[in-house]
């Protein structure tokens, strides 16, 4: 449940206790916060930086016209953030639901298209979830010939673009749906200034996990309808998303069943990562 100094904070924002308390993940935060008459959610983030980084990048997101929970408030001591409650589901359906893969992938471009401004405080990215060393868990566990190789095409590889917005997390459990309709993109603190492959990877990626391998294309195909035309270095990026996963795909697992899809056993998972990152490798 919320402690002290967060339920003080909650009170000098709201003006009121909330009647209701519910944790979204896993029965923890973040927290749904339910009043008589409205209801909000709030994240608990590790360090002031990190709220600083999510606050800006629903800001500048918002402010083009990106679908994001609305700010209430943010705290940088205890790390806080109040948002809107979006209504919705992020669950996971069990048939590949080309219609909302090919939105992330839109969502993918339009968040790229975002110029992030000169001195505006989000940092600069290079891969998809950028606070976790994944290097260094590949390194405690046994070697995989396929993601050594991969490594060593990542390490080799030099990509083209702009930079731009991007998301930095982009798979389906960061996305609140009703029905087809994306009503938001939720959860920011990995958001920074990067390459648009950064965020389509891994969504890509996360199709590829979810539905097999010819899923990712669908979300290709949508950012490449709403960019006009073909990402630079798709296979490159394919590449980085599925590096920027656990070795044996880990709590990935659990995030998926935590949204609705049980029957992705981490075996199941696991292939389809490297069938995924085969193909990208032999793209290359």
């Amino acid at each position: 449940m919320l402690d002290d100094q967060q339920l003080r904070w909650v009170l000098g924002v709201a003006g009121a206790e909330p009647r209701e308390v519910h944790g979204l993940r896993s029965g923890g935060a973040p927290w749904l916060l339910q009043f008589d008459d409205r209801e909000f959610v709030l994240r608990v983030a590790p360090d002031a930086e990190t709220v600083q980084i999510e606050r800006k990048a629903l800001v500048l997101a918002g402010a083009h016209g990106i679908a994001v929970p609305r700010l209430i408030a943010a705290s940088n001591d205890p790390p806080l953030l109040l948002i809107e409650r979006v209504r919705g589901s992020s669950a996971i359906p069990r048939q590949r639901p080309t219609a909302r893969l090919r939105r992330l992938g839109e969502l993918a471009a339009r968040v790229h298209s975002i110029h992030v401004p000169f001195g505006f405080g989000l940092p600069e990215r290079e891969r998809s979830i950028a606070d976790v060393d994944f290097d260094a868990l590949r390194a405690a566990q046994p070697s995989q010939p396929l993601l050594v190789q991969a490594e060593e095409v990542a390490r080799s590889y030099r990509p083209s673009g702009p930079a731009g917005l991007v998301h930095g997390d982009l798979w389906q459990g960061n996305a609140i749906w009703d029905g087809d309709d994306l009503m938001a993109v939720i959860d920011w603190d990995c958001a920074g200034a990067g390459q648009a492959g950064i965020d389509l990877g891994s969504a890509r990626c996360d199709a590829a996990t979810a539905f097999g391998v010819a899923a990712a294309d669908d979300v290709l195909a949508g950012w490449q309808t709403a960019a006009g035309r073909p990402p630079d270095d798709v296979a490159y990026w394919d590449v980085v998303g599925a590096l920027s996963t656990p070795p044996d795909m880990g709590w990935f697992v659990e995030s998926v069943v935590g949204q609705g899809r049980s029957d992705l056993r981490r075996d199941v998972m696991v292939e389809r990562r490297d069938d995924f990152l085969r193909a990208a490798l032999d793209a290359l």
